[in-house]
C-alpha cells in the first residue's frame, strides 16, 4: 500500500513510456483493473453513469465503460466537457466507437443508480470553474453510489484543500494512493479508499503501515531472553499534579515489553504510580537531579514530557542527555521551541497537531491540509522522526521515506493517550533491533487497541488508560513465530 505525489506519478507514467509500455496499453491494463474490482460492489440492473473527463482520467473511464459494456451492464459513457483530447484517451474513444457502443456529451434522464467519477484525476487544478461545480453539486444531490477513479474531482492530488469536490462511496487510486487520501479536508470526499495496482513497480518512499509489516517485524521472543536482553528505559515524567502522565506511559512501555523501566518523577508521584505499576524503579526528584547530571547507568533509550511543565529544568536536562548515544523520545512538555543541535543517536518527536503549530510557526489548518509534506520538511531540516499524531498519524523520517498508520479512532481523542503512545515507543526502541519498525509497530498497536476497544465499548466512554488493558490480547493476535 503505497503513496506517490503526483510528480513521482508522472515520472512513473513517462518511464514506462521509455521502457516500452505505451500510455496507451497502461490505460488498458487500469481500466481493466478498475472492472475487475468494481464490478463485485455493482448489480447487474443497475444504471450506470460515467461521467468521462478530456484527458487520461477520462481515458480509464472509457476502457471501465467498455468493458462494463462488455459484460452486460447497463452504461451511460458521458463526456459533459467534450470528447477526449489526450492521445492514448482518443485511441481508447476511436475503438469504444468501432464497437457500436453509445455515449453522449448530455447526462441522460431519470436516475442512476451508480455514478462514477473520471473527470481529472491527479490533473485537477483549484478553483474548478463554475461548469465543474454545478456538475458535481448535481452528484451529490443523487442518491446513487458514487465511485471515484484515482481522486474525487475537485480533490488535489498533495494537498488537502478542497472546496467543492465528488463525494465518493469508494475512490480507486491507480498505481497507489494519494497525499490528499489522508489529509483534511479532502480525506472526507474519498469514501473508502483503496489502491489498484495497474503493473508498475513500486518506489515509493511512502506506504502504509500494516498488519503485514507488524507480523513481518515483530516475532515471538526466544526461550532464553531475559530482562536485559530488551533493555533499560528512562521516562521523565508526571509532577505531583499530573501522576497519571507518567503512569499511563510506564503502562505502555512495561505492556508492550520493555525489559526494565526506570522513571524519573517526583516522590508523591511515585508513591502513586508503584500501586499500579510495582514493576519499574523509580528516580525520585529525577527531573532535578537529571538537570544536574546524575544519570542512571545501562540505559538503552530515554523519553521526557508526559506531565512536565518546568521548561528551565526541561532544557537542562536535554541539554545533559544530547550527547548521550541513547534514542531520545520527545513529547508533551518537552516539545518547546528549540534548535536541535546534529546528534548522533535519533531523536523521536510526538506531537499533536497544536503542538506542532508552535513547532513550525504554521496554523493547525496549514498542517492538517499538508500533514506529509510538512511532516518531512520538518525532519529532514532538525533531522528529528516525526510522529505527528492524530487521524492519519504520519511518521516522517530523516531520509525523506514516511509511513501513515491507518489504525485508531475518535476513542483516542482523550487526555493520557498522547502519554501511553510515548510509554509504548520508548518500550519498543529499547527491545526492537530496528528502530524504523519499533515506532511504527508501536503507532500502529496504539491505534489497534482503540480499535479493538470499540468492538465492546462506546469511544465516548473509552480512557487512554483502556489501551494498554487490551494491549496483550492485541499483541498476541500478531505476533508469530
Amino acid at each position: 500500500m503505497f503513496i506517490y505525489r503526483e510528480v513521482e506519478i508522472r515520472k512513473a507514467d513517462e518511464t514506462a513510456a521509455q521502457n516500452g509500455l505505451s500510455g496507451n496499453a497502461l490505460m488498458e491494463t487500469a481500466g481493466r483493473s478498475l472492472f475487475v474490482r468494481i464490478k463485485e460492489i455493482l448489480n447487474k440492473n443497475s444504471r450506470i453513469l460515467i461521467l468521462s473527463g478530456r484527458g487520461n482520467n477520462g481515458g480509464d473511464g472509457i476502457v471501465l465503460a467498455r468493458y462494463l459494456n462488455q459484460w452486460g451492464y447497463n452504461v451511460d459513457l458521458v463526456f459533459p466537457f467534450g470528447e477526449p483530447k489526450s492521445d492514448s484517451a482518443s485511441e481508447h474513444f476511436r475503438y469504444y466507437k468501432s464497437l457500436g457502443y453509445s455515449w453522449s456529451t448530455s447526462i441522460g434522464d431519470g436516475p442512476y443508480d451508480v455514478i462514477i467519477d473520471a473527470l481529472l484525476g491527479v490533473g485537477t487544478r483549484l478553483p474548478l470553474n463554475q461548469s465543474y461545480q454545478v456538475l458535481l453539486k448535481w452528484c451529490n444531490q443523487q442518491h446513487a453510489l458514487k465511485i471515484a477513479i484515482d481522486l474525487p474531482t475537485g480533490v488535489l492530488a498533495d494537498r488537502g484543500e478542497a472546496d467543492i469536490a465528488f463525494h465518493a462511496d469508494y475512490t480507486f487510486s491507480l498505481h497507489g494512493f494519494k497525499p490528499s487520501t489522508f489529509l483534511l479536508p479532502s480525506s472526507t470526499y474519498f469514501g473508502q479508499p483503496e489502491s489498484i495496482d495497474i503493473g508498475l513497480p513500486h518506489d515509493a518512499k511512502w506506504k502504509i503501515w500494516s498488519e503485514k509489516d507488524v507480523k513481518r517485524t515483530m516475532k515471538k521472543r526466544g526461550s532464553n531472553s531475559h530482562k536485559g536482553t530488551f533493555g533499560t528505559g528512562l521516562l521523565v515524567a508526571g509532577t505531583d499534579e499530573m501522576p497519571g502522565s507518567a503512569m499511563l506511559a510506564g503502562l505502555g512501555a512495561m505492556k508492550i515489553g520493555i525489559g526494565k523501566l526506570v522513571i524519573a518523577t517526583t516522590p508523591y508521584a511515585a508513591s502513586i504510580i508503584a500501586t499500579r505499576l510495582p514493576e519499574a524503579t523509580y528516580l525520585h526528584d529525577g527531573l532535578n537531579k537529571l538537570a544536574v547530571g546524575t544519570f542512571p547507568d545501562g540505559i538503552r533509550a530515554m523519553a521526557i514530557g508526559p506531565g512536565l511543565t518546568d521548561e528551565k529544568l526541561i532544557d537542562q536536562v536535554l541539554e545533559n542527555v544530547w550527547e548521550k548515544e541513547i534514542p531520545l523520545v520527545i513529547d508533551a512538555g518537552a516539545l518547546g521551541e528549540r534548535e536541535f543541535a546534529p546528534r548522533k543517536a535519533p531523536i523521536i518527536i510526538t506531537p499533536h497537531p497544536g503542538e506542532f503549530s508552535r513547532l513550525t510557526g504554521l496554523s493547525v489548518k496549514e498542517i492538517e491540509a499538508n500533514r506529509l509534506e510538512i511532516s518531512s520538511q520538518f525532519a529532514l531540516q532538525k533531522n528529528v522522526i516525526v510522529v505527528l499524531k492524530g487521524a492519519n498519524t504520519v511518521i516522517a523520517f530523516p531520509n525523506g521515506t514516511g509511513f501513515i498508520n491507518r489504525t485508531g479512532n475518535a476513542a483516542l481523542a482523550k487526555g493520557g493517550s498522547g502519554d501511553t503512545l510515548t510509554g509504548m515507543i520508548l518500550g519498543l526502541i529499547c527491545s526492537e533491533s530496528d528502530i524504523t519498525s519499533a515506532i511504527a509497530n508501536a503507532v500502529y498497536l496504539h491505534g489497534l487497541c482503540a480499535d479493538e476497544l470499540v468492538k465492546e465499548q462506546n469511544e465516548r466512554s473509552i480512557v487512554a488508560g483502556d489501551i494498554t488493558n487490551v494491549l496483550g490480547r492485541v499483541m498476541n493476535r500478531l505476533i508469530t513465530d
